[in-house]
């Protein structure tokens, strides 16, 4: 798993931009998916699934989630910059809602901060806007910028 988690923080540092601080560090992915209820995948350029240990492929995107009872929240998904445009972002988005159903989800969450462009791949995928926390997230002016909290039915 530790090769693992270096191809999650290889994929994040080149995918979270810097200035809104919403990149996890390895101590908080590694204490994350030390946790039974914590999954993620990693998937190669073409959407297959990466293997554990496959010296060759090299992932260009992942994402972690955490499961409750019935639902599954998305904690984190990037894909690498040089693979954007190319559907790999709903690609991830479909496998975390086929792998969240297969453990048992009726639902699935995710958030993210309001001026995130990903806003119209979430939206494509079925996800509606449930919530907002108020001046959640901290601009790199030190504004504040809303967050909001998606749902979509298994």
């Amino acid at each position: 798993m530790m090769d693992d988690i270096d191809h999650i923080m290889r994929i994040m540092d080149a995918s979270f931009d810097p200035a809104w601080g919403e990149a996890w560090n390895r101590r908080q992915v590694t204490d994350s998916l030390s946790m039974s209820h914590t999954h993620y995948r990693l998937v190669d350029s073409g959407g297959e699934a990466y293997v554990s240990g496959n010296v060759e492929a090299n992932p260009a995107g992942f994402f972690l989630v955490r499961a409750a009872p019935g639902e599954e929240e998305l904690l984190l998904v990037a894909v690498c910059p040089d693979q954007r445009g190319q559907g790999l972002g709903a690609t991830l988005l479909e496998l975390f809602a086929s792998d969240a159903k297969n453990r048992g989800a009726q639902r699935i969450f995710l958030e993210m901060r309001e001026n995130n462009p990903a806003i119209s791949v979430y939206r494509r995928a079925g996800f509606e806007a449930i919530g907002r926390r108020p001046n959640y997230y901290r601009c790199a002016g030190g504004g504040f910028i809303d967050a909001v909290t998606f749902a979509r039915q298994l």
